[in-house]
């Protein structure tokens, strides 16, 4: 299978999901009551931004000025047309780019958002490379994936050796990030039903129908059979691992 043939299937497996990845609401108007004096001049810039879920939140509870990015043109496409139904357009524009290459000018943002994304570039690179992003006393809003509890079952840290061996709990997340140089404003656990309800439960359905439209093809069962597998990974043990939300301010 080539490497375009795989990122074909891989983004048509995730197309149409109301998120890319874990999140609600909820969690980001919670995140953003922890960044102070968001007003009109405040400049956003959300990484990652998938098909802007999270965008839409954030344009419709603030007055702020937000730039979009994702790598996957057909995501930025459907942002830019929700943001025009919903006449945010002069406030919201996304833009196709890849998070590891950001090329805007020093000091363009006041706030960088990242849900659901960090772990394609690394906390810590991450970090690095949006610093001269920032404006001084700049804030960064970010989720990440975390251990939270001790000892989980072998089979757990198995699939997330596997998967993504970054894990880590969040008292090692905030101490990274105070190496960084960025001073944590404040964090928190995302429920589970922010893994469900927009992104696994729609997640599963889309794996049933992408099985039989791809019946006889093993690189396409092969995906539907990972991105099974990390589904049912979760409902096995997602007592021991869990989404948390971080919003920390540049030093």
């Amino acid at each position: 299978m080539t490497e375009d043939t795989a990122t074909a299937l891989f983004f048509e497996l995730f197309s149409g999901l109301p998120r890319q990845g874990p999140g609600d609401a909820a969690g980001t108007l919670r995140a953003l009551s922890l960044v102070p004096d968001v007003g009109a001049g405040t400049r956003v810039l959300d990484v990652g931004c998938g098909s802007g879920m999270q965008t839409r939140v954030l344009a419709r509870n603030s007055p702020a000025r937000i730039v979009a990015i994702d790598i996957h043109p057909p995501f930025v496409d459907e942002l830019n047309r929700e943001a025009r139904r919903l006449g945010l357009a002069d406030r919201v524009e996304g833009r196709v780019a890849d998070m590891r290459r950001l090329d805007f000018a020093d000091a363009s943002f006041d706030l960088i958002w990242c849900e659901g994304a960090i772990y394609i570039a690394g906390v810590e690179a991450s970090f690095r490379d949006w610093r001269r992003l920032l404006v001084r006393d700049g804030h960064v809003a970010f989720t990440e994936v975390c251990w939270t509890k001790p000892d989980p079952p072998a089979e757990c840290v198995s699939f997330w050796n596997r998967e993504y061996p970054a894990i880590r709990d969040a008292a090692a997340l905030l101490t990274a990030i105070d190496a960084c140089g960025y001073e944590t404003v404040g964090h928190f656990m995302l429920p589970r039903s922010a893994w469900w309800d927009d992104y696994y439960r729609p997640l599963e359905r889309n794996v049933k129908a992408f099985r039989k439209r791809y019946r006889g093809r093993p690189e396409a069962q092969e995906l539907a059979d990972q991105t099974q597998r990390e589904i049912d990974v979760w409902k096995a043990y997602s007592d021991y691992y869990g989404y948390a939300f971080f919003v920390a301010r540049a030093r």
